[in-house]
């Protein structure tokens, strides 16, 4: 089961490059199709782009991207990180969030195979989700809706099956107080200061992350995302003079804090219990 997923982790880590690269694209087309509709402009004819169409193809030369170049790993080692029509370089970035999600994928066999097919499935989802939204957010500072909404009807669903071992009055109860504990952070911070801490999307990825993992779990990750980062902040700042009027997105630390959560939550809530 651990080599089985780890290998379809690899697999899955090569379309989540494209999600990951394509999402904004396909979501600024959408915007400047609404712009161009409020403004009673005429919306230029774009080609097809969605994430099958058009091919993969190399970003300098436009080159398509050939089905045995396209292996995940091992095709970037034997380009020795080069494209093989124009040579430019291929960030290193593909290979590493290929090998990412492998690892993470292989974690939730090792962790919930005895609980037998269905858990596994639902876990790899909503891993598979967290990876994507964690890069998307990292380049871009945005986390969309066509991930974090389908994610949060996705837990909802893996609950009232009985996937996740969280009874649905947890999962419903843990998607409204995860919104609503950011979203009056949020409030009460802009109050206070009269700039935004947080976008609406980590409200509508923290509403994801208890559906999946039920309210229990919300404080936990809550904790572990602002511990982290905070020293993550702070180190940037320190260590590379890092600018503090620049924001650092919060999705990619809730999305790590929901993923520890997942794998060691009742030992976490155990442990923390046990010392009061």
């Amino acid at each position: 089961m651990i080599a089985v997923c780890f290998v379809l982790g690899l697999l899955v880590g090569s379309f989540l490059n494209v999600v990951i690269h394509r999402t904004p694209l396909i979501l600024e087309r959408q915007w400047r199709r609404q712009c161009d509709e409020l403004a009673g402009r005429e919306t230029p004819t774009e080609p097809r782009y969605n994430l099958v169409v058009p091919r993969s193809a190399c970003p300098a030369c436009k080159a398509p991207i050939k089905a045995i170049q396209n292996v995940p790993v091992l095709s970037w080692l034997a380009l020795r990180g080069r494209c093989a029509s124009c040579k430019a370089r291929i960030s290193a970035r593909y290979p590493l969030v290929e090998l990412l999600t492998a690892i993470l994928s292989a974690g939730i066999a090792w962790r919930f195979a005895p609980a037998g097919l269905p858990v596994v499935g639902a876990a790899l989802v909503l891993t598979w989700f967290l990876i994507a939204l964690t890069f998307i957010d990292f380049d871009t500072q945005l986390l969309p809706d066509s991930l974090t909404l389908p994610l949060l009807w996705l837990g909802l669903f893996a609950s009232v099956m009985g996937y996740t071992g969280i009874a649905p009055r947890d999962a419903i109860i843990g998607a409204l107080a995860g919104y609503l504990a950011l979203w009056s952070v949020y409030h009460l911070f802009r109050l206070a200061t009269g700039k935004e801490g947080m976008g609406y999307g980590d409200f509508k990825l923290l509403a994801a992350l208890g559906a999946w993992l039920g309210w229990q779990m919300l404080l936990p990750i809550i904790l572990l995302s602002a511990l982290v980062g905070a020293l993550t902040g702070i180190t940037l700042i320190v260590v590379r003079g890092r600018d503090r009027s620049v924001p650092i997105p919060f999705g990619p630390f809730l999305a790590a804090a929901g993923w520890i959560a997942l794998i060691w939550g009742p030992q976490i809530v155990a442990g923390y219990l046990g010392r009061m």
